[in-house]
């Protein structure tokens, strides 16, 4: 939740592409701990991959578009590109 609120461009932020990208961080890495945990669980694979997959999308987006916010967000988020 601290990496939303560091993106946020005003108090009730959620629709914000980098907003948005946060999110995302912080479910994907709920569902693959979920996933070390529970190796059969396909149905949260599937959802993991669908999370990653619209991350990256995103991600793409920022870039081409903003790229000043693309780079914030990658260095708040830690993510590696």
């Amino acid at each position: 939740m601290n990496k939303k609120k560091d993106l946020e461009i005003h108090e009730k932020d959620t629709g914000s592409s980098g907003v948005q990208v946060a999110q995302l961080t912080d479910k994907i890495e709920n569902l693959s701990q979920h996933i070390k945990k529970n190796k059969k669980d396909k149905h949260s694979s599937v959802g993991l991959l669908k999370a990653v997959n619209r991350r990256k999308k995103l991600l793409e987006y920022l870039k081409q578009n903003d790229n000043e916010t693309y780079k914030q967000v990658l260095s708040k988020l830690n993510l590696r590109k």
